[in-house]
């Protein structure tokens, strides 16, 4: 395995500027471009399940022992945080680089809080909320900005966030059998 980028560079691996301000120019020509993303989840056996994406290999999603699985790979709600943190990594990284910041070293660490006494249903049904009630996002970033312009950069990304938008409020879901 090759070392980081930051190892390398004293900054975070460079993305394209140019692809960047062109996105960015597409997105204002079509502001109600939407894009759908497709995802097809297949059980393997007990709780792992393979999740096909595009042409990727399949992102495993599994439970731990103390929820009856193999523990071979994060299970849906630590993949949620997962996929949040890395939303809001991408879009301090794309930011960053919009605004002629050098980011040296970015971590965003997460927890969140569920109860899980419902069991999927079978278990404690009482009233309660379902899902996480609680996240902390947590920004490590080092970068040649000062810490107000810092602060307000995470503001604005999860402004724009879409998994912490998805997070935040109401989403309109469909599940029926085909």
């Amino acid at each position: 395995m090759s070392e980081p980028a930051t190892a390398l560079t004293g900054c975070l691996a460079p993305i394209d500027k140019g692809g960047l301000e062109a996105l960015i120019e597409n997105g204002k020509k079509d502001p109600k471009a939407v894009k759908t993303l497709k995802c097809k989840t297949v059980a393997e056996g007990r709780f792992r399940h393979a999740n096909y994406i595009r042409n990727l290999d399949p992102y495993i999603v599994d439970e731990p022992p103390g929820l009856l699985g193999d523990d071979t790979a994060p299970n849906p709600s630590e993949a949620s945080l997962a996929a949040l943190g890395s939303c809001i990594a991408v879009g301090l990284h794309a930011n960053a680089v919009h605004r002629g910041i050098t980011i040296t070293s970015l971590e965003v660490e997460l927890e969140g809080d569920l109860n899980i006494t419902a069991v999927w249903g079978t278990g404690d049904v009482s009233e309660k909320p379902v899902g996480f009630t609680d996240v902390r996002i947590n920004v490590h970033m080092d970068a040649d900005a000062p810490q107000e312009t810092i602060d307000e950069l995470i503001a604005h990304v999860c402004q724009w966030s879409p998994v912490f938008n998805t997070f935040s409020r109401p989403v309109t879901m469909v599940a029926a059998s085909v």
